[in-house]
C-alpha cells in the first residue's frame, strides 16, 4: 500500500500543498504590488496580430532568426515610443474634442461635445477611483436649469503661467479659466452690425480655435468665422489688441471666409514668432508674430481644397516646419522659409467632417508626427515623408479627435468619440502622470460601501420581531398593542393636532385669552380710545355749523365772496320753448 501511494503522488500535489503554507512567518506587508498593477495597464494587442505572432512562431527553424529580428524591433519601438501600457479615464457622456495637461503634468483638462469641462488631478488618482474631481460648463452664466449649453471646441494651458488656460467654445468670446475652474476673463463680444471688422472690439460670430503666445505669457489669438484672427491681452477684456482680417479671394465669397485653425510658433530665424492661420477656402496664411499684420508675410490659395474643414494646424520645435491636415484627406508638410508648395503630401481620411477639432501635432521634440483616424487608431508619423512608424489601436471603431504629446510626462494623451481618454505611457520612459495613478494601491472599499451587499435599517428591522415589555400581541401580523396604533385617525397627537387628516386645527384656548382688560383703565389711559366706540359721521356733523361760522380756512375771502344768483321762476310760467327737430 505504501509503494503504491508513492507511485500516484505527484509534483503538482506538492505545489497544490504549497499554497496553503504561508510564504513566511512574522507580521505581513500591506504594501501594493507596483509591478502587478502596472502589468494590469498593459495594452493587449488586437486578434489580428496575435493570429500573426502565432503563425511564427510554428515556422521552420530557418524563421527563427527573423523573429528575434522581429522582436528586437517591437521592444525598441516599445521604448521609443510610450504606447506600451494605457490608463482609461471615462469621465465624458459625448465625444472629447480637445485635451490639454499644465507644464507640470500634474492636471489634466479635457472637453467635449457634452458642454461641460472636466479636471482630473493624476495626485489625487488610483486604479480604481479614476474620475474627475470637478466638471465645469463654460458657457453658463447664470444659475438657472434653463441656461444655454454649447460645446467646446478647444481648451490650452498657458505654457508660461500654468494658473490661467484658455477655453474656446461655440460662441463670439473666448474666455480664460483658472486652472481650478474657475472663470477669470470673459473677452468681449463685438457689434454684429458693423461691416468693416477693423472697427469691431471682438468677434462677432462663433470662435473656432485658439492658442497662446509662445513667449509672451499675456498673449493669446483667437480664430472666428468673421474671417478675423484677433490677438488679446489678458490684462484687456474690454478689446483686442489686434485684429487681423483675412480677405477671401475665392469667388463669391465677398472677401470673407472662416477661419478654421490657427497656431502661433517660434521662428525659424530665432527672434520673434510666427503666426500662421488656415481658412474655409482652402488658404493657408502666414504672418509675423510680433506684427505688423496689415498684410500677410506669405499665403498659398490653394493649399487645401475649397469649402473643406482644415481642423489640423501645428508648428515645429525650430519653427521651420508646418503640418496641416485637412478636410480633403490630405496631410501636407509645409516649410516657412520656402511657404509657396507643400514638401510632402500622403492620404489620410479625414474626421473633421463630423468633429471639426480633428488635430495634428509634433511630437515635444518634433522628431515625429502624432494624430488619429476614424476607424480609431493613433499614428505616428516621420516627418521627413509622413509615412507611419507605427500604428496602434486606441478605441476600435471609434474615431480619435485630438492628440497630444506632452513633453516632461512623455506621454500621449488622446480623445476618442466614444467619451473615452487614454493617457498611454512606458513604464521605463515615462514619468508621473498615468505612471504614478497605477503605481499607487487601490483604493480600500469597507463592505458597507457596495449597496449590493447591505440591508436597509427600515427592510432589516420589521415589526414583528420586536417585543416590548408589557406589551400584548394580538397574534395578527399587523396588530399593535395600543390603542393610537390601531385607531390613528381618534384623538390628538401629543402637539395637539387632530389625528383626523380631514379636520381643521383649532388652536387651544389659554387662560390670557379668556381674560379681557378693564374698559376704564384703557379710557383713562389710552388717549382717543373712545374712538373705536364712536360713530364718525356723527362726529363730523358736529362740527358742522362750526364751520360756516366761524371757517378756519376760507375766512379771507368770505367777505368778497360773490353771490350765487339763479332765475326765479314761477309755477305758471314756462321755460324757454324748446327747438324744432329737424327731420
Amino acid at each position: 500500500m505504501a509503494s503504491r501511494d508513492d507511485d500516484d503522488y505527484s509534483i503538482e500535489d506538492d505545489d497544490a500543498m504549497k499554497e496553503f503554507f504561508p510564504t513566511s512567518f512574522g507580521k505581513q506587508s500591506k504594501g501594493a504590488d507596483v509591478q502587478a498593477q502596472i502589468d494590469k495597464s498593459r495594452r493587449q494587442l488586437p486578434t489580428a496580430q496575435k493570429n500573426e505572432q502565432d503563425t511564427k512562431a510554428y515556422r521552420g527553424d530557418s524563421d527563427e532568426e527573423d523573429e528575434d529580428e522581429d522582436e528586437d524591433d517591437d521592444d525598441d519601438e516599445d521604448d521609443e515610443f510610450p504606447v506600451s501600457h494605457e490608463l482609461i479615464i471615462k469621465t465624458h457622456e459625448r465625444a472629447i474634442t480637445t485635451a490639454t495637461i499644465d507644464p507640470s503634468g500634474s492636471r489634466l483638462v479635457t472637453g467635449s461635445t457634452d458642454c461641460t469641462l472636466k479636471l482630473h488631478d493624476f495626485a489625487s488618482m488610483t486604479p480604481s477611483t479614476i474620475r474627475s474631481f470637478r466638471s465645469v460648463d463654460p458657457s453658463a452664466t447664470k444659475g438657472s436649469s434653463n441656461a444655454e449649453t454649447h460645446p467646446v471646441h478647444q481648451v490650452a494651458f498657458n505654457p508660461l503661467s500654468p494658473g490661467q488656460m484658455l477655453v474656446v467654445t461655440a460662441l463670439p468670446q473666448a474666455k480664460i479659466f483658472s486652472r481650478d475652474g474657475d472663470m477669470l476673463i470673459e473677452f468681449v463680444k463685438g457689434d454684429m452690425y458693423l461691416r468693416d471688422m477693423h472697427n469691431t472690439k471682438g468677434h462677432v460670430s462663433e470662435v473656432t480655435a485658439g492658442t497662446w503666445h509662445p513667449t509672451n505669457r499675456d498673449l493669446c489669438v483667437t480664430a472666428g468665422t468673421d474671417s478675423t484672427l484677433r490677438i488679446w491681452d489678458v490684462n484687456n477684456r474690454r478689446g483686442q489688441r489686434d485684429v487681423i482680417v483675412h480677405k477671401s479671394r475665392a469667388a463669391g465669397s465677398a472677401g470673407r471666409t472662416r477661419m478654421t485653425a490657427v497656431a502661433w510658433g517660434a521662428s525659424s530665424e530665432g527672434n520673434g514668432s510666427v503666426l500662421v492661420g488656415a481658412a474655409l477656402d482652402g488658404s493657408l496664411v502666414m504672418w509675423g508674430g510680433d506684427g505688423p499684420y496689415t498684410r500677410p508675410a506669405a499665403e498659398i490659395r490653394d493649399a487645401h481644397v475649397k469649402d473643406t474643414w482644415t481642423g489640423g494646424l501645428d508648428i515645429s520645435r525650430d519653427g521651420r516646419l508646418v503640418i496641416t491636415r485637412g478636410g480633403d484627406d490630405t496631410i501636407k508638410l509645409w516649410d516657412t522659409r520656402k511657404f509657396k508648395a507643400p514638401i510632402t503630401t500622403v492620404s489620410h481620411p479625414s474626421t473633421s467632417s463630423q468633429y471639426p477639432t480633428s488635430n495634428i501635432r509634433f511630437s515635444p521634440t518634433s522628431s515625429n508626427v502624432i494624430t488619429g483616424s476614424e476607424t480609431g487608431h493613433l499614428h505616428i508619423l516621420n516627418p521627413a515623408t509622413l509615412r507611419p512608424e507605427l500604428v496602434t489601436p486606441i478605441a476600435l471603431n471609434s474615431s480619435v479627435i485630438t492628440v497630444l504629446w506632452h513633453e516632461k510626462l512623455n506621454q500621449i494623451i488622446t480623445g476618442s468619440a466614444n467619451g473615452e481618454t487614454h493617457v498611454l505611457y512606458n513604464p521605463t520612459s515615462s514619468t508621473l502622470g498615468a505612471k504614478m495613478v497605477m503605481s499607487k494601491a487601490p483604493k480600500r472599499r469597507h463592505i458597507d460601501d457596495d449597496p449590493n451587499l447591505t440591508m436597509d435599517l427600515t427592510q432589516g428591522l420589521s415589526g414583528d420581531s420586536i417585543i416590548t415589555p408589557g406589551g400584548a400581541l394580538t397574534g395578527a401580523s399587523n396588530a399593535a398593542a395600543t390603542f393610537a396604533a390601531r385607531h390613528p385617525t381618534i384623538g390628538l397627537t401629543a402637539s395637539g393636532k387632530s389625528r383626523d387628516p380631514r379636520r381643521p386645527h383649532v388652536p387651544a384656548v389659554t387662560p390670557f385669552a379668556k381674560s379681557q382688560p378693564d374698559a376704564q383703565h384703557i379710557k383713562k389711559n389710552i388717549p382717543l380710545s373712545s374712538m373705536r366706540d364712536e360713530d364718525p359721521r356723527a362726529a363730523l356733523l358736529r362740527y358742522a355749523d362750526k364751520a360756516t361760522k366761524e371757517p378756519l380756512f376760507t375766512s379771507a375771502w368770505s367777505e368778497t365772496q360773490p353771490r350765487t344768483l339763479y332765475a326765479e321762476l314761477s309755477d305758471e310760467e314756462e321755460g324757454p320753448a324748446s327747438k324744432k327737430t329737424k327731420r
